[in-house]
């Protein structure tokens, strides 16, 4: 069982490095958000398993722990996304913004 969770704790490590670097390597807030969000969710949810592994005690505690990350974590994200549109936050150049009209106004 260790092995076991030692490599759900690695890949959860693995994602939540992967969401920090896209944090770093993404051009404009709305990749950022996506990029972070996904990866640091499965992430967390990967780490939890695997101490859940680790600690069969705590296993319904680990659950709702995980439950309440993977339902507000998209839903901050998206808020977050949603203000940053509404308040005039540009796209990357080679985007198409399918929130805006044909002649670029906010609907």
């Amino acid at each position: 069982m260790i092995i076991v969770a030692a490599i759900f704790i690695f890949v959860g490590v693995i994602f939540s490095f992967l969401g920090s670097l896209g944090i770093i390597r993404m051009k404009d807030i709305y990749n950022r958000l996506q990029t972070s969000t996904k990866a640091t969710t499965l992430g967390a949810f990967s780490t939890i398993i695997g101490v859940g592994f680790l600690n069969p005690s705590w296993f319904f505690k680990l659950i709702i722990i995980a439950f309440f990350i993977l339902i507000t974590s998209p839903i901050a994200s998206h808020s977050l996304a949603r203000a940053s549109h509404k308040t005039g936050i540009k796209l990357e150049d080679n985007q198409f913004d399918a929130l805006n009209n044909e002649n670029g106004e906010k609907k």
